[in-house]
């Protein structure tokens, strides 16, 4: 890279304004050897050169032209390419690049946070799948985990063939769910992972629309808050006397042949922070903003779980941020609702997770959007559960149905209505696929039921039907709210009979543990 990287890494990469003085054509390092461009559309190609120079663009026998602006950078939008290659991208302005083994085929965004960044090397059987990922028709990029409140326009990364030597460190969701797709459609795959572990939503919106939009007056205070009285030199001197002090306390721990105490952490920077609204819009989204993609997958929401309700509002002004930005319309935006988490709880109770779930559930009404729900498939004693290999088919199978078209079973059961009657209450859902089931034990378990004391207990319950469920107690004799699988981590088995588990719910709208956390 050139020339631009090279001044760029003695300023700490700024990225956010490319210098306007350039002696040779640059492009963003979303273009790179072994890229993959998407099929069926008309991908945009950028970088900068002099202002005023003329750029030409050739691919394919096709040839674009466009000229530098004031600020040097310039853009081509090419003709739709059917999947297929390799190609080879000729850019030539001040001077000439060209870009080799350039497949065309279907490209989708891996992020979120730490879920999505768990690399294969974590997941279940490593050392198989390492040894098995011989596809080089898939492409692997990371976007570098950056923070930043200036809108980036670069990043320090290349694509990868995916092969044994580089899948290690990729998103092991990202690269099950890319799999998936290339076995199931024989086109190239690319996979941009920009996911960046423990971020907040809020972290990946452009800040200047969470202000513009008011509903986040309390969350923006804080951060405004801290960013006017943060002292990096107070930090710096509380670190160090908390270094002095663990000191001593070793030195005694050793003298008396006790556990030592842990080492404190260096000075923290809120500032750089990956929960600083707007931090990672700016230095791991916007620079991808605009490259042609199929559409995108999301697995976060655990850092926003004690402000769940905020999150129902937060969640779809993010994905809409995203589609307007990216300007290729309501592309597909499919997530991974929150595993079980923690400890089970011997008896109902409110949760933190539930509610985050719920709102997850909530962003299904936006247009073309679906959640994996893998309410199955935690872990009690750690957040990152190891089989990533199952959340890439459940969203692979939302893509596959519901973008490519093929008839598989996509989602998860889903509440639709209930009726009372007696003191038992019908349950209906929607989006069943095949027919409701359970696992394990026939009967329903996770089922809770309430009368109008608002005190939840464990409920029976049976299915009914291709599409309900009965639920009741002999402990509620006039029911008025159901609720299931309502835990940090619920004990419940009602699926379809494909195996997709049936999404949490409530049929109450009660006040919630979260529903004033607002910041």
């Amino acid at each position: 890279m050139r020339r631009l990287f090279s001044v760029l890494a003695l300023v700490t990469l700024s990225l956010a304004t490319p210098a306007v003085s350039r002696a040779d054509v640059t492009l963003s390092n979303v273009f790179t050897d072994h890229m993959v461009l998407q099929r069926n559309h008309q991908n945009p190609v950028w970088g900068w050169d002099e202002p005023g120079t003329e750029v030409t663009v050739k691919i394919a026998g096709q040839t674009k032209t466009a000229k530098a602006d004031k600020d040097g950078r310039w853009e081509v939008k090419l003709d739709e390419l059917e999947a297929g290659g390799p190609h080879t991208l000729e850019i030539s302005g001040t001077s000439d690049r060209k870009i080799e083994d350039v497949l065309v085929g279907e490209v989708w965004v891996c992020s979120g946070q730490s879920n999505m960044a768990w690399p294969v090397s974590s997941a279940n059987d490593p050392e198989l799948e390492r040894l098995t990922a011989k596809y080089p028709q898939i492409r692997l990029l990371s976007v570098p985990n950056r923070a930043s409140q200036d809108s980036e326009n670069n990043f320090s990364g290349a694509w990868k063939v995916c092969s044994p030597d580089t899948v290690n460190d990729f998103s092991a969701v990202g690269y099950f769910f890319g799999r998936q797709l290339h076995q199931t459609l024989d086109v190239p795959i690319g996979l941009i992972d920009n996911a960046w572990g423990g971020s907040a939503a809020e972290a990946w919106v452009n800040r200047g629309l969470l202000k513009e939009d008011g509903r986040f007056d309390e969350l923006l205070a804080k951060w405004e808050d801290m960013e006017k009285n943060y002292d990096p030199e107070s930090a710096k001197a509380a670190y160090e006397k908390a270094l002095e002090n663990w000191k001593e306390q070793v030195a005694k721990a050793r003298e008396a042949g006790k556990p030592e105490p842990r080492r404190p952490r260096g000075p923290y920077n809120p500032l750089g922070s990956n929960h600083r609204p707007g931090n990672l819009y700016g230095g791991c989204l916007h620079p991808i903003i605009g490259y042609g993609i199929a559409g995108a997958i999301w697995y976060q929401g655990e850092s926003n779980s004690g402000r769940a309700y905020q999150y129902r509002d937060l969640f779809p002004l993010m994905i809409t941020n995203w589609r307007d930005e990216w300007n290729q319309g309501d592309f597909p935006f499919y997530w991974v609702s929150l595993a079980d988490f923690r400890r089970e709880a011997a008896e109902p109770t409110g949760s933190t997770w539930a509610e985050l779930r719920e709102a997850q559930t909530k962003t299904l009404s936006l247009p073309n959007t679906g959640e994996a729900i893998i309410t199955d498939l935690g872990e009690a004693d750690d957040i990152h559960p190891r089989n990533k290999q199952d959340v890439a088919k459940r969203l692979a199978r939302l893509a596959l149905a519901n973008e490519y078209g093929y008839d598989v079973v996509a989602g998860s059961p889903r509440y639709k209505d209930h009726t009372v009657k007696g003191n038992k209450v019908v349950v209906t859902f929607q989006n069943v696929g095949t027919q409701l089931d359970t696992f394990d034990v026939r009967e329903p378990i996770g089922f809770t039921i309430a009368g109008e004391d608002r005190v939840f207990v464990p409920a029976e319950a049976r299915v009914t039907g291709k599409d309900t469920v009965e639920v009741w107690s002999d402990a509620v004799q006039n029911p008025v709210a159901v609720r299931y699988a309502w835990a940090d981590n619920p004990v419940c088995n009602l699926q379809n009979t494909v195996g997709l588990p049936a999404t949490p719910f409530r049929t109450d709208d009660w006040e919630g543990v979260t529903a004033n956390a607002n910041k």
